[in-house]
């Protein structure tokens, strides 16, 4: 910033803004707001306790299980294969964080070197470190925990003095005095109480709560990163990931001896008696954190006897686990498919693994697809405004393509037929309820068919059916055969800042493109997030690994970097992860100050 004063990227000139000197603070905000992205679930708290204060607390709870069916075992994808399975005899490991669309990318691809460092990967721009990558001798990838370290608190709190109760004693909450600048007219003070559970987040009538969250606890600014890429082996690796704070996380490992690994990593609160699924009562003292549950207690693996590590979100902490689990778990579909197409051969390669990251099938709707043709047949329905619509589910093969008009279908299916069951349980909640588990509650519903939900299943599935192709048809036209899913799932992806320049802006977006994939394929696409990264880390040559980026390594809007790798991202395409022996293109330096 310093030495580029006058030569700052386009944005800073149009918005009139000149930037202070980085420092510190800037890289723990990234890494918080990396922390915030990962870890928010206190608005699925919300949603629950309304929908169980409204409707009936056991159906509710059902639409909120902690686990799939049939979830894998323990290893955003990432996985890793022993050399039994591979061409080179050496393991293979591949790694795709899930991540928001953003324009320039969250990633910016790194090889760092330096006395005893020697590790190239994907780096978080203004952080120090490869956050996935490999160095000499091992590699590893992350995904997502999904463990709950939110708990909301009802407190009893006075407004105007800040007192609140605490365990039949009152307490003095710290306030805390924000300006907030408004451009052309003056600031906006707001005050906010912070209790001993953390800051009054929601003040809505009578109700206060306030949020407890592990990244603002002491101590949660550890950064184990440098160590992770200098680890040599598993016992270096896990020591590095003992100290990380959060976001908690999946990571998968492997190493060029042969061995692979899994461990669950991050400041998880234990609890007792409660899970934290709920706003519970702050003034009891019967709610609180008691310390972290042990690194050494967390889930892990090494080297499984099927030679495989496959992670996917999934929930990995078992049914006996001594300590409650809560958390934003990923249903099993993404996990089962990697498995199954990763078992469905051996002699792998790096290059290989692309056709796996881009899968496109869905299990899920695979299944509702099935369910939604058995009923229109069982009840021997001949309606000439559905017959070609069933006709497309009868005969697709569950690809999410964007191309084809059964995904688009079924997705409106799907939708419909979740906010029947959540205003089953709740009524006016169809809307609210978005879970990411709710694909396995309709599975299984529609598996069991359970009495006290809906008295005829089969009356629900062709009611859904006739709603889902009005709707479609409304949407794309009157004939089911030309729709196309890729029309409904369209991604678009703006420069936050040159979007806005009038005629010109455009052109330095991404899209409107239509997409293939799902929330339950492997390629996870949605239309707020993707697949950010794509990397195969082969340990029996480092040369023939392959990494890249969904749009370009560069932020500057006019860099010929900009946005060129858009069309190999989009297409499946990968390059060289050049390690040991780099055709060095340019080279820029930078030179500490004095």
């Amino acid at each position: 910033i310093a030495t580029h004063l006058h030569n700052l990227p386009l944005e800073f000139t149009l918005l009139h803004y000149q930037p202070r000197p980085w420092s510190v603070v800037d890289c723990l905000l990234l890494c918080l707001h990396m922390y915030r992205s990962l870890t928010t679930s206190w608005k699925d708290e919300i949603v629950k306790n309304n929908m169980m204060a409204q409707g009936d607390r056991a159906k509710v709870e059902f639409l909120y299980p902690m686990r799939g069916m049939g979830d894998a075992s323990a290893g955003s994808n990432s996985w890793a294969i022993a050399g039994s399975h591979t061409a080179s005899g050496k393991p293979l490991l591949s790694s795709d964080m899930h991540l928001e669309y953003s324009l320039p990318g969250i990633w910016y691809m790194t090889h760092l070197e330096a006395p005893g460092l020697s590790a190239a990967g994907v780096a978080l721009p203004g952080t120090p470190g490869i956050i996935v990558g490999h160095n000499q001798r091992i590699a590893w990838g992350i995904t997502n925990l999904g463990f709950d370290v939110q708990d909301l608190y009802m407190e009893n709190l006075d407004d105007r003095t800040g007192r609140y109760l605490f365990r039949g004693q009152v307490e003095q909450a710290r306030g805390e005095r924000e300006i907030i600048r408004v451009k052309g007219k003056p600031g906006v003070e707001m005050t906010t109480w912070v209790t001993r559970h953390g800051p009054i987040l929601i003040a809505d009538g009578k109700e206060r709560l306030a949020l407890r969250w592990t990244a603002a606890e002491r101590g949660m600014f550890q950064y184990p990163f440098l160590d992770v890429d200098r680890a040599g082996n598993w016992r270096e690796f896990t020591a590095a990931l003992a100290r990380l704070p959060g976001p908690g996380s999946n990571f998968v490992y492997a190493d060029v001896d042969g061995n692979i690994g899994y461990h669950a990593a991050g400041a998880l609160p234990r609890r007792h008696n409660y899970r934290g699924d709920v706003p519970v009562d702050g003034a009891s003292g019967n709610f609180e954190w008691d310390g972290y549950i042990p690194f050494d207690e967390l889930p892990s693996v090494y080297n499984p006897p099927s030679g495989m590590i496959v992670s996917a979100n999934q929930n990995t902490f078992p049914e006996n686990f001594p300590y409650p689990v809560n958390g934003i778990f990923a249903p099993p579909y993404r996990a089962q498919q990697i498995r199954a197409l990763l078992s469905a051969r051996n002699g792998w390669r790096a290059q290989d693994l692309l056709a796996v990251q881009k899968d496109v099938y869905s299990a899920f709707s695979h299944f509702l697809a099935g369910q939604l043709v058995g009923a229109y047949q069982r009840r021997n329905v001949h309606n000439p405004g559905l017959d070609g619509a069933v006709d497309l589910l009868r005969v697709w093969n569950g690809q999410m393509d964007k191309d084809m008009a059964a995904p688009f279908l079924v997705t409106l299916a799907y939708q419909h037929l979740r906010r029947a069951v959540a205003e089953n349980a709740s009524a006016a909640s169809g809307l609210t309820y978005e879970f990411i588990l709710a694909p396995v509650v309709v599975e299984r519903l529609l598996r069991e068919r359970p009495a006290g939900w809906f008295g005829d299943y089969d009356e629900l599935l062709l009611r859904t059916l006739a709603d889902s192709v009005d709707e479609g048809r409304r949407m794309q036209g009157r004939d089911p055969k030309r729709w196309h899913y890729g029309e409904y799932l369209r991604v678009a992806i703006h420069n936050p800042v040159m979007h806005e320049v009038p005629l010109v802006g455009k052109y330095f977006d991404i899209g409107p493109v239509p997409m293939s994939g799902s929330s339950t394929t492997v390629k996870q696409t949605t239309r707020a997030l993707a697949p950010s990264m794509r990397m195969s880390a082969d340990l029996g040559d480092w040369e023939r690994s392959q990494l890249n980026i969904p749009i370009g390594q560069s932020g500057q809007v006019l860099s010929s970097h900009y946005k060129d790798q858009w069309a190999d991202y989009y297409n499946a395409r990968s390059y060289p992860m050049q390690f040991g022996k780099v055709d060095v293109k340019s080279t820029l330096v930078f030179k500490p100050a004095p």
